[in-house]
C-alpha cells in the first residue's frame, strides 16, 4: 500500500472566501500532516494554484483571503490524486466561468491517470471537465438540483454523503468532505490506519446514513400563495389522516387541478409531499422531545413505530434512533399539533 501524492486545487487568484476556508482545511489536515508512525512516508500533499504559480495579486475581497501557492495547475497531472475542494460561489450561483485553465487541467490529470476528487461544489468543476459525464455524483444538498440542472448527463445522488466510482470520486458539503478523505486513507492505506486517523482527528471513522438526514423536508421548491392557507393548515393536522381528495377540496380545486398545482409549486407528488410533511416534523419531534418513538408516529401521521421506521429508514438514511443520536435534544418542547 502506497500513500502517493495529492494535489490540492485553490482558486488564489480570486481570493479564498472565509467559508471555504473549512473544505480547503479538510484535505490538508487529513494529508499534510506525517502520520509516521501509521504510514511511512505518508502523503505528499501539494497545493496548486489556479493562477501562474501562485500569482495571487488580486485583492481577495472582505469575508476572503489571497493565497499564493507553490504549485500551479501544470502540477496537477503528476500527482496520483487530484483534490478540488469548492468553486468560487458566482460559478455555482450565476454559471460564471471556473479559473481559466482549471477544466482542461483536471482533464490532463485524468487522463495521466490521476484520481480525481471533488468535495461540495468542488463537483462543478469536475462536471464542467466532463469527468462525471455518465457516472453517479453528488454535492452539498443545496447545489444538487442545480448540478443536475446544468449537467444533465450526470447521475446526481443528493442522499450521500459521497460516491466513490473508482477513479471519481464527489463528496457532500462540509463535513461530508472529510468522510470522502478518511475513506480515500481507508483504500490506499487500510482500515486501521483510517481509523487511527480519526480517531487523532476526534471524528467517526464511518457515519451511518447519507446527507438525506440533513436535508430539511419541509422547504418547498416553490411557492403558489393559493395554495399556502391549505398546505400551512396540512401541516398543522399531520397527525390527522389525510387524503389528496381532503386537501383539495379544502383548496376549492378538484383533485386533477391540486395535483397539478402543487406538484408545480413543490417538484412533487400530494402523496409524496404530504409523507415528507409527516417525516419533517417526526424529524422536529426527534430533535426537540423526549417522546417515545410510538408516540411521534402518531403525532406525525405515520402511524406505528414500524411505518415510521421504515419510511425513515428509506428517505432519511438512518432509523429514528440513530437520527436522535445524531441531533440531541437542544431546543424546548414544540407545540403538538392536533
Amino acid at each position: 500500500m502506497s500513500a502517493g501524492s495529492v494535489a490540492v486545487v485553490v482558486t488564489e487568484e480570486i481570493g479564498v472566501p472565509s467559508w471555504d476556508l473549512y473544505e480547503l482545511s479538510i484535505p490538508c489536515t487529513v494529508f499534510g500532516k506525517p502520520q509516521p508512525d501509521l504510514a511511512d512516508p505518508w502523503y505528499d500533499l501539494r497545493l496548486c494554484g489556479t493562477g501562474e504559480r501562485g500569482g495571487a495579486d488580486g485583492p481577495a475581497g472582505a469575508a476572503g483571503l489571497a493565497l499564493r501557492t507553490p504549485y500551479g495547475l501544470d502540477d496537477l497531472a503528476g500527482a496520483d490524486t487530484v483534490i478540488v475542494p469548492s468553486v468560487p460561489d458566482p460559478c455555482v450561483e450565476e454559471g460564471a466561468p471556473l479559473p481559466p485553465g482549471l477544466t482542461e487541467a483536471l482533464r490532463r490529470a485524468h487522463d495521466a491517470g490521476a484520481r480525481m476528487v471533488s468535495l461540495c461544489t468542488g463537483a462543478f468543476a469536475l462536471a464542467e471537465a466532463g469527468l462525471l459525464d455518465g457516472r453517479r455524483a453528488t454535492a452539498h444538498w443545496m447545489h444538487t438540483a442545480q448540478l443536475a440542472e446544468r449537467y444533465p448527463k450526470v447521475r446526481v445522488d443528493d442522499s450521500v454523503l459521497y460516491v466513490d466510482d473508482g477513479d471519481v470520486l464527489t463528496s457532500a458539503g462540509l463535513t461530508a468532505g472529510l468522510d470522502l478523505c478518511l475513506h480515500l486513507v481507508r483504500r490506499d492505506l487500510g482500515a486501521y490506519v483510517a481509523n487511527q486517523l480519526a480517531r487523532r482527528m476526534v471524528v467517526p471513522a464511518h457515519r451511518p446514513g447519507g446527507q438525506a438526514q440533513f436535508i430539511d423536508l419541509s422547504v418547498p421548491a416553490a411557492d403558489d400563495q393559493g395554495l399556502a392557507p391549505v398546505l400551512a393548515w396540512a401541516r398543522a393536522h399531520l397527525d390527522r389522516p389525510l387524503t389528496v381528495e381532503d386537501l383539495a377540496e379544502r383548496a376549492a380545486l378538484s383533485p386533477r387541478t391540486f395535483y397539478r398545482r402543487l406538484q408545480a409549486a413543490t417538484g412533487t407528488t400530494p402523496l409524496q409531499w404530504l409523507l415528507d410533511q409527516r417525516l419533517a416534523r417526526a424529524q422536529s419531534l426527534l430533535e426537540s422531545t423526549d417522546l417515545p418513538v410510538e408516540k411521534i408516529g402518531e403525532l406525525s401521521g405515520l402511524g406505528t413505530a414500524n411505518n415510521l421506521r421504515h419510511h425513515f429508514l428509506k428517505r432519511v438514511g438512518v432509523s429514528p434512533s440513530d437520527y436522535r443520536r445524531a441531533f440531541p435534544r437542544t431546543a424546548p418542547d414544540i407545540p403538538l399539533a392536533g
